[in-house]
């Protein structure tokens, strides 16, 4: 068994340990550096990381699950499915600076979860023509304005399968993050689409093998639309529903959120036009308007999908220069307290690290962490 395997056994595993949740297990992987050792040093985890007490310690002494996680992993490896663990250079990095983050992810597909541009778009199960038609509209003019933009949803009825299907028909990547394991697509209505996503795309989940799409579970995947991507758009939805629940976490991520408006007396507006009014989410007209709050420019999209050529002695912006002086004085950092320091939103901070790294003047660490190369 490889050092990597191993890996991805306790990750596994650590995700089944009763009583830890996301938010634990996360905290015991960064105090650790990785879920080998928090097995590993079970006995001793009250020592090397504050708060943790022996009732922890005991939980993870369960050979049982070490074993369903081997299990877990040779049907991952049967079905060319990947496991990316934590601190995998594939696990989407926006997502790991959240901090309910899941220790470990399963995807099948080609697409890069870290892709410069990503957005998800989210709404009502029941869609309307309108919205049917909003999502189209609004994906055939960001391909020609940004064509490298990875497009996320939920592979759910309405809004989100529309999203998948006009990505697809414009030639975008496109990501379904599920709500239970990779033995099953739900509904079964859309196992075509999630098919053809494969080749452009791919299929993304944190539950294992077995698990039913349950009710709860939709609003665990809520959380890894929201935190994987730079912006949320709400293209329909009642007062009350799911995507309003995405949209409220990318809030709480500080990711930027937007709402298509809608007649008032429309029952699947209500939800967008109540945040737009209430503050949680800009209004969006187009897909020109998007780009241009973003700062995703036509340009600017189509060079830094291009190889840059890394210069000996590159010229910096003032905001990069800003975040250079601030890495020289503070050492390596990451990029939610790079977003604090510097008062520069999210989806903007993640260009502006990519320009860096391909200048060769940072680099990202495991964890995250933004080093300035000297």
């Amino acid at each position: 068994m490889t050092d990597n395997e191993e890996e991805q056994i306790y990750s596994i595993a650590l995700t089944m340990v009763p009583g830890i949740g996301h938010i634990g297990a996360k905290r015991l992987i960064e105090g650790m550096k990785s879920a080998t050792d928090v097995f590993r040093y079970r006995k001793e985890l009250s020592e090397r990381i504050p708060g943790v007490n022996e009732r922890i310690s005991a939980a993870l002494d369960c050979p049982s699950l070490i074993a369903r996680a081997e299990q877990e992993l040779g049907f991952l490896q049967k079905n060319r499915i990947q496991c990316l663990t934590y601190y995998d250079e594939a696990y989407p990095s926006r997502l790991r600076e959240c901090e309910d983050a899941p220790v470990v992810l399963f995807f099948k597909g080609n697409a890069d979860l870290n892709a410069l541009h990503i957005l998800n778009m989210v709404g009502t199960r029941h869609a309307t023509d309108y919205g049917t038609q909003l999502c189209a509209t609004f994906l055939r003019d960001l391909k020609a304005l940004c064509p490298d933009v990875l497009v996320v949803s939920g592979l759910a009825y309405g809004i989100d399968i529309n999203a998948h299907r006009s990505a697809l028909d414009n030639g975008l990547a496109t990501v379904g993050v599920l709500a239970h394991g990779l033995d099953r697509i739900y509904p079964s209505l859309h196992r075509k689409t999630a098919v053809d996503m494969l080749d452009r795309g791919g299929l993304l989940t944190e539950f294992l093998v077995g698990t039913t799409p349950d009710k709860h579970n939709f609003v665990s995947r809520n959380r890894i639309v929201a935190g994987m991507c730079d912006a949320t758009i709400v293209i329909e939805s009642a007062a009350k529903g799911g995507s309003l629940i995405t949209a409220e976490l990318a809030e709480s991520y500080h990711r930027d959120c937007f709402a298509f408006p809608g007649r008032v007396t429309d029952e699947y507006s209500k939800g967008c036009n109540q945040l737009i009014r209430d503050n949680k989410a800009s209004l969006l007209l187009s897909a020109e308007d998007f780009v241009q709050t973003m700062g995703w420019s036509s340009a600017s999209c189509v060079e830094k999908t291009a190889n840059v050529q890394r210069d000996l002695f590159p010229d910096l912006s003032g905001e990069e220069q800003q975040i250079v002086d601030i890495l020289a004085q503070r050492g390596n950092l990451q990029i939610n307290t790079l977003v604090v320091e510097t008062d520069i939103p999210v989806h903007k901070m993640n260009a502006i690290l990519f320009e860096l790294e391909m200048k060769g003047v940072v680099r990202v660490l495991a964890g995250g962490m933004y080093q300035l190369l000297t």
